[in-house]
């Protein structure tokens, strides 16, 4: 049983390349178990290598990726993610052809530490899928295909849940249901990396956030400090 004061996922120094290009140069970071964390930055910056290194899509040739105590680095996807990583990748990727609920059904599991996340318990969350249970996938909006792929992640009752670029095109009410969903796994307790760009929202939803700039971390900090630093989120965030 891991102790809530070690932390949930802790990389030290991890170096990810593209063919020969080099993309992450020693990323640092860490989170606690039940944190919500945000990885921000500008577009092209590293951000979504970073969660492609941690989940073993783009293998990183250094460092550590530490998981709940054990380095998963080198170990190939599926394998992380049946360790309680559950990936809302950018883009969806939502099942088309499928609908809403056997989208759901598709890639559940059962959770081997308690969390209980079942077909009710995301329905109840996201009553607009409840709705649309017999849509197929590519007549969802986008923000109805975002909480699908959000429930969909997790049913596979993740310990931690990854967001990448969680409210990314999606019209504003969408985006509030999306952060709204967010505050309330966050109350429950369930861990979460997110990648967005809504300042105002991440630092009302996010303990502690991680800036990444050219592939390294150039600032961390809490949202309090964040907030009254506008000299850092004008200089990496570009507001």
């Amino acid at each position: 049983m891991r102790h809530m004061h070690e932390p949930l996922l802790r990389l030290e120094g991890v170096e990810t390349f593209y063919g020969l290009s080099q993309v992450l140069f020693g990323i640092s970071m860490e989170m606690m178990p039940g944190e919500v964390v945000t990885l921000m930055g500008r577009n092209g910056m590293g951000k979504t290598t970073t969660v492609r290194s941690i989940m073993g899509m783009t293998s990183a040739r250094a460092g550590t990726i530490d998981f709940s105590g054990r380095n998963i680095r080198g170990i190939p996807s599926y394998r992380i993610a049946r360790l309680g990583l559950g990936l809302v990748p950018e883009g969806r990727r939502i099942f088309p052809n499928l609908t809403v609920h056997e989208n759901l059904i598709a890639t559940a599991r059962a959770s081997k530490d308690g969390n209980n996340w079942t077909l009710e318990r995301v329905l109840e969350l996201f009553p607009r899928l409840a709705e649309r249970a017999g849509t197929m996938g590519n007549l969802l909006s986008g923000g109805e295909q975002q909480m699908l792929a959000v429930g969909r992640a997790l049913l596979t009752n993740p310990r931690l849940l990854i967001l990448d670029e969680a409210t990314e095109g999606l019209a504003p009410l969408m985006r509030e249901e999306i952060w709204s969903c967010l505050e309330k796994l966050k109350a429950i307790g369930q861990a979460t990396l997110v990648i967005d760009k809504n300042l105002s929202a991440l630092t009302r939803v996010a303990d502690r956030h991680f800036i990444v700039e050219r592939g390294r971390v150039v600032w961390s900090g809490t949202s309090q400090q964040l907030v009254a630093a506008p000299h850092i989120q004008h200089r990496y965030l570009g507001v």
